[in-house]
């Protein structure tokens, strides 16, 4: 099947992208699309006091401003990469794009709790959109080497934007104040919007060309996937077995298998279940899984570690992470060097056991510097893991069914996040609920170092053997 097949992706089925240098200044457009994207959730993190303290929000509402926007997110991943196969990348891209942007303005200019909560819900439904459409259009406008490369800017800016989140988010609220954390993201997505439609050309395929959409299955498992997401969140706070944890948990695993009966039968499914089954797609959940959960929680523990026991400040904290976020960067890339040279297998099994070893260093760090050091070369590490699992996914993909892997891959790396802060967080301090010790998150990093070196371990069976394909040029049409 073509989806199998190792040859070049034909790029002429969808959108052929612009040739030459163009096709680069297309991906920077991309790269900020999606740092904007990243930004949100920890350029947030860093405002919730003063956005509580200014729209008198209660105790319980605060966490839901950022929850909203990664439920939404994570559980419309899915349906947004379907969405790119079906209609057209271009198409979803650029109206994900929009409905982010407006929905920026709406949570800036927010008056209160309704108001903030719909722009952040808002905002994750066009990030869920724009997301798995922009690396499907990276995908299939590049080939060989050059994708390689392209995909390795493309996992740089998840690790890299997580950090300058923080920086930001600091800088913002202390200067112009939080409204801005949202406002930023209004000029460079307008930007956004006038360029990208002189650079990707309009799709030819029409959605009436590929049946119905599947609704039955896009909403089950969008709750599926947002009850997963939020029973991590949950777990990471209030405990694994608190009720409201397990009872997500459960809905979960339940809609999950709806989902799976109501796709055996539809006509057009949302997701073809073979396609869960083919190693690439396998190789590429899990290690997005890994690399994405052990980042998040190295910057969810490292902050409480430097603000609670050392008395960083946010600023501070932010600051000190910046080691971190350059280390993503070269990691990644070397990673999207090395993928057209070393066989996946070694690749994958040697950049999450540089991840061990830097958590390990981690968990033994007596103060920030060594702690800082530690992170930064899990994070090199991190980033060469990312560029193997996107690379895995997408290497040899039809041009049809690019938007539905690239938004499996997105969906893992949004449960992988949650499930890397619940499980690391409870490790530490039972959620970090409670008082934060040097013990507690010294632990923590080491359970991070033992379930890397397992996944090192585990993906020399589960990667594909061989090296991405170089050298290939995409068809043009």
């Amino acid at each position: 099947m073509a989806a199998t097949s190792p040859s070049p992706i034909s790029t002429g089925r969808d959108h052929p992208g612009p040739p030459g240098p163009r096709r680069w200044w297309l991906l920077g457009l991309l790269s900020v699309a999606q740092f904007m994207l990243v930004l949100d959730v920890t350029v947030v993190n860093v405002a919730l006091p003063d956005i509580g303290a200014d729209l008198a929000l209660q105790g319980g509402v605060v966490p839901w401003v950022l929850t909203a926007y990664t439920l939404a997110f994570g559980g419309l991943m899915l349906l947004g990469g379907r969405a790119a196969d079906m209609s057209g990348a271009r198409r979803v891209l650029l109206g994900g794009l929009t409905i982010f942007v407006l929905a920026s303005l709406v949570s800036g200019l927010a008056a209160d709790a309704t108001m903030l909560l719909a722009g952040r819900a808002a905002q994750g439904v066009g990030a869920a959109l724009m997301s798995p459409a922009a690396l499907s259009v990276i995908t299939t406008t590049f080939a060989g080497e050059d994708r390689s490369r392209a995909l390795g800017v493309w996992a740089a800016i998840g690790g890299a934007g997580s950090a300058l989140g923080v920086i930001l988010g600091g800088l913002l609220t202390s200067g112009p104040g939080w409204r801005w954390v949202f406002f930023i993201n209004v000029p460079a997505g307008l930007a956004i919007l006038a360029l990208l439609p002189t650079l990707i050309p309009a799709s030819r395929r029409h959605l009436a060309a590929t049946g119905r959409v599947d609704v039955a299955g896009a909403l089950s498992v969008t709750l599926a996937t947002g009850a997963a997401i939020y029973g991590l969140i949950n777990a990471g706070g209030h405990g694994w077995l608190a009720g409201s944890t397990l009872l997500s948990l459960a809905a979960a695993v339940l809609l999950y298998g709806v989902f799976a009966v109501v796709e055996r039968g539809a006509a057009t499914p949302l997701m073809p279940l073979r396609v869960l089954t083919r190693r690439p797609v396998v190789a590429g959940a899990s290690l997005m899984l890994v690399a994405t959960g052990l980042l998040v929680s190295a910057f969810f523990l490292g902050s409480f570690y430097l603000q609670r026991l050392h008395g960083y400040s946010a600023a501070t904290t932010g600051l000190a992470f910046l080691p971190i976020a350059l280390g993503t960067t070269i990691g990644a890339h070397t990673g999207s060097r090395a993928v057209t040279h070393l066989d996946g297998r070694v690749l994958a099994a040697g950049s999450l056991t540089v991840t061990a070893a830097g958590c390990g260093l981690a968990a033994g760090a007596g103060g920030p510097a060594l702690l800082i050091a530690g992170l930064t070369l899990a994070a090199i590490g991190v980033g060469a893991a990312l560029v193997t699992a996107v690379t895995a996914a997408l290497t040899a993909v039809a041009p049809d069914e690019a938007g539905t892997r690239s938004g499996i891959v997105n969906t893992f790396h949004e449960l992988g996040g949650a499930l890397g802060v619940a499980v690391l967080s409870t490790v530490a301090a039972g959620g970090v609920t409670g008082e934060v010790s040097a013990t507690g998150v010294a632990l923590a990093f080491t359970v991070g170092a033992v379930a890397a070196l397992a996944a090192a371990a585990l993906s020399v069976f589960v990667v594909p053997p061989g090296v991405a394909p170089a050298g290939a040029t995409p068809h043009a049409h």
